[in-house]
């Protein structure tokens, strides 16, 4: 049985910014104007039917009326809301229900207001450890690259437009059949865009681009999908910038520096969009069940290109199966992270020790399977991987990361790394963070949740040396 849809401030919304009053937006949906009242006041859900003639109206996206976008901004909003304060005075879950579902704009707006006391904590921590060393404080403010990702967490890293241009793109280059990516893309971009290719050692350059001589530049020590990937980087950015210029207005980020790491990354985007064009690399993943080592021969990509991209199959009408992406350095920090499903990510701290992308690291080269439950009951199927990335050079460290994507139980048999696991067998106990993970009985516990109480027994000492009160 399909959740109940609760819509009213999007509907609400739309129909002020187009100018609409109720009578005459009921009439164009063909209800009645106490049902539209009542709809945008969140006292009754939206039918399919109504659904359907919202989307069709207001020409607005399925994914906008979405229950999982509400799910999201609560779950941001219980781990803002558990740190803010402290355990005696926790703001309820059904309060914040309520915010995330009837004042969208207020809830994000107490985000950034949350993410800015939370840098500058950092920032004045930064400065008393500098004055104490006598050294100058460092440490620019992160606020550009928590703004460009939160721009990609709030549109499922799924951008329609931008995608179904890069497929088209990709179907005029010849990459929406098999064949060798990074030829086709350097003969594409001699001949049409009057670029030539040039490899040589580039140090820790992976691309550099000449405009007076129209050289474009790539590091030589780089494996082939990762100079594929680059080449389509250059083409997207020349052949779709009207495209990225268009999501750039449209996303208002505060500061120029977003802009620029947000143009950066939709070319990313674009460029992934490229080399693994949606049908094709959707198909592909139906059948080899997604195999991701299949599927990177198949493509010419990298393991990380295809699990990113893995990710961002939320295409209107024809999604894949929703699948979370992940990707951490081996001290544990994520780098990357995106979810179509209703898995969450800490914004805060650490992940939980028991996920098993921190067994990866001392499994190079191997896939590891876990199925794990998180608090809220919904089960997964985790798989994980460690990458390393070679720096050609002795005297330069290579990158180690970890990759980490997965679904929900009921998806898990579209993956081949569910074979031969009982699927309804016992499931790993992890969660979001220790900082509001719900759980009693958790013996890894690195510190305790913010939003509990304390009860420390005098005459018994456990695991953990603290019990949790409500």
């Amino acid at each position: 049985m399909r959740q109940k849809l609760f819509v009213g401030p999007k509907v609400r919304a739309l129909r002020t910014r187009r100018g609409w009053r109720l009578e005459a937006c009921a009439q164009r949906l063909g209800i009645s104007v106490s049902y539209l009242s009542q709809i945008e006041a969140n006292q009754r859900p939206v039918s399919d039917r109504v659904l359907m003639g919202l989307i069709e109206t207001f020409g607005a996206p399925a994914e906008l009326f979405e229950a999982d976008n509400d799910q999201r901004l609560i779950a941001d909003l219980r781990e803002a809301a558990a740190e803010s304060g402290s355990a005696a005075d926790q703001i309820p879950l059904s309060e914040l229900r309520q915010v995330a579902e009837q004042a969208p704009a207020f809830a994000r707006r107490f985000l950034d207001l949350h993410r800015a006391n939370h840098r500058l904590g950092e920032r004045l921590k930064l400065t008393e450890e500098a004055v104490s060393l006598d050294e100058g404080a460092a440490a620019s403010s992160l606020l550009p690259y928590e703004e460009v990702r939160d721009f990609f967490h709030f549109k499922d890293n799924y951008l329609d437009a931008l995608d179904r241009a890069a497929e088209d793109l990709a179907q005029e280059i010849g990459l929406d059949a098999p064949g060798s990516p990074d030829m086709l893309l350097e003969m594409y971009l001699r001949e049409r865009l009057g670029v030539r290719v040039r490899h040589a050692p580039l140090g820790d350059v992976m691309r550099r681009y000449d405009p007076v001589a129209r050289e474009l530049w790539l590091n030589a020590a780089q494996p082939t999908p990762t100079r594929a990937f680059q080449m389509a980087y250059h083409v997207a950015v020349a052949s779709l910038s009207g495209i990225i210029e268009m999501e750039l207005d449209q996303a208002r980020f505060k500061s120029g520096e977003a802009v620029d790491v947000c143009r950066v990354g939709l070319g990313n985007y674009a460029a992934g969009a490229l080399v693994t064009p949606y049908r094709r690399f959707a198909a592909a993943a139906r059948a080899l069940r997604h195999d991701v080592e299949q599927l990177a021969a198949l493509f010419g990509a990298s393991l990380e290109q295809v699990c990113h991209r893995l990710s961002t199959l939320q295409r209107p009408g024809h999604r894949g199966v929703a699948l979370y992406f992940v990707r951490l350095d081996y001290a544990g920090n994520i780098t990357k992270r995106h979810s179509a499903t209703r898995f969450r990510f800490a914004r805060f701290g650490g992940a939980c020790p028991l996920w098993n992308v921190h067994d990866a690291v001392g499994a190079p080269d191997r896939f590891l399977v876990q199925l794990a439950a998180m608090p809220d009951g919904v089960r997964y199927l985790c798989v994980a991987r460690a990458v390393v990335k070679r720096s050609e050079s002795y005297l330069a460290p290579d990158r180690r990361y970890v990759l980490g994507f997965g679904c929900e139980i009921a998806d898990a048999h579209e993956l081949v790394y569910s074979e031969g696991l009982d699927l309804k067998g016992a499931a790993a106990p992890i969660g979001v963070s220790c900082r509001i993970c719900e759980r009693d009985d958790c013996a890894q516990r690195a510190f305790p949740p913010v939003d509990r109480r304390l009860n420390v027994p005098k005459h018994e000492r456990r695991t953990v040396p603290y019990r949790l009160g409500p």
